[in-house]
């Protein structure tokens, strides 16, 4: 069946599918890339050996159930405290947060996150059905604080990499951002995901540099 020029899958197939792509893709990525994540864990210790390498953090996720989202550490011992004080420079409104130039990333983690190496411990999320490859970005902040409408986000899986990602802009508000990721989930379609997912890879090495 079809609908806008997509292909969809009835809701169990498409789960399924979704899901054997989800766990073969990350279990291949995390055997191949280990000796990358290896290195990567020691720059960040080296850089700062007192503060944990990896970064771990509350997220709503799949049906507004709480999870533990990993990432590298990318920014500065007691970042988290230091966010109320930076809470007017956001770039869109509460409790969303975001920063042009954030003064608590570190040198090293600024490069992390130019090239989106920090997001790879992510892959565990994935594997352990915590996370999808693609789907709306969890939020730090609680579904009790979104609208009604708003928490059809939740219907979806939390993504490594989304549309918000790659057709969104860094000024998005929530609001905008929720109709951008209902609208896109709501046509089951593994391949437009699978253009998505390598759109992303496609935008990283751009914005990397790389040739």
């Amino acid at each position: 069946m079809t609908r806008g020029g997509a292909t969809t899958l009835t809701r169990p197939a498409y789960r399924a599918a979704k899901r054997a792509f989800d766990v073969a893709v990350s279990a291949f990525a995390l055997v191949v890339l280990a000796p990358t994540l290896a290195a990567i864990a020691a720059a960040v210790w080296i850089d700062d050996p007192r503060a944990p390498v990896i970064f771990r953090q509350r997220r709503c996720g799949y049906g507004g159930r709480s999870f533990t989202l990993l990432k590298f550490r990318t920014m500065v011992r007691g970042a988290d405290a230091m966010k109320e004080t930076l809470r007017d420079r956001s770039l869109v409104g509460w409790p969303d947060f975001r920063l042009v130039n954030d003064p608590r990333v570190t040198r090293l983690g600024r490069v992390l996150r130019r090239t989106s190496l920090d997001e790879l411990p992510q892959l565990v999320n994935v594997l352990l059905g915590r996370m999808s490859l693609v789907g709306p970005r969890p939020t730090s902040f609680d579904f009790t604080t979104y609208e009604l409408w708003q928490t059809a986000r939740l219907d979806f899986r939390p993504g490594l990499t989304g549309p918000w990602q790659i057709y969104g802009r860094n000024q998005m508000d929530f609001a905008d951002r929720c109709r951008l990721e209902i609208q896109f989930f709501r046509t089951t379609s593994m391949l437009r995901e699978l253009r998505l997912l390598l759109a992303t890879v496609v935008t990283v090495i751009r914005r990397t540099g790389v040739a």
